[in-house]
């Protein structure tokens, strides 16, 4: 009986609806529009600025700017004096057979248009190197007032209640010797200042 209430239910449906509201949807706006043609755009700015998104972004600031969009990778490196193939640049020596003098050709160096790029990345790596490692300024506040309230009595320093982290007196040595390795004259100028201070109130 309910098989047949079913039947009856979808057959009044299409019949009121209509059998193409069931089965079709509706299209998306917009699709059956008719492609034109932009007469304004310029296709080869364009094409242009589409190569240019595309190519990878040189990250060495001297090579990029000299960088010639118009020659191939490996003439751009020539001229800057750089090589794309360091096995050809400098070849290995084969030791077995001893070359003859006459039999050695000189290869034709590659003129170097753009000296100054490999002047440049040479000076640029021959400068000392900075230390990336830094210690936090709530790090440096922490041992300053640990070692300014109790000196190097690092089990008083343990039971402070501005010792958040509940760090152990070895812990604590640890992080004031850390300190004094990071910054040596900023920590001898601490304590010099600490015991002109002791000078004074006494």
């Amino acid at each position: 009986m309910t098989q047949m209430n079913c039947i009856l239910e979808v057959y009044i449906l299409i019949s009121t609806c209509g059998k193409d509201s069931i089965t079709h949807r509706p299209k998306a706006k917009g699709k059956t529009r008719r492609q034109k043609f932009g007469y304004n755009v310029n296709r080869k700015r364009l094409n242009r600025n589409a190569r240019r998104k595309a190519a990878p972004r040189i990250e060495c600031s001297h090579i990029r700017h000299a960088w010639d969009q118009t020659k191939s990778v490996r003439q751009n490196l020539a001229d800057m004096g750089l090589a794309m193939d360091p096995n050809r640049a400098v070849p290995l020596l084969k030791r077995k057979v001893k070359a003859l003098e006459v039999d050695v050709e000189e290869r034709p160096k590659e003129l170097m248009r753009k000296p100054y790029v490999l002047n440049d990345l040479e000076a640029e790596a021959s400068l000392p190197e900075k230390k990336g490692n830094t210690l936090s300024r709530d790090l440096i506040d922490y041992v300053c007032y640990m070692v300014e309230n109790h000196g190097e009595d690092y089990k008083a320093m343990a039971r402070d209640e501005k010792n958040y982290y509940q760090d152990t007196p070895k812990q604590i040595r640890n992080k004031i010797n850390v300190y004094k390795r990071f910054y040596p004259a900023e920590w001898q100028a601490f304590v010099d200042s600490l015991q002109k201070n002791k000078m004074e109130v006494e």
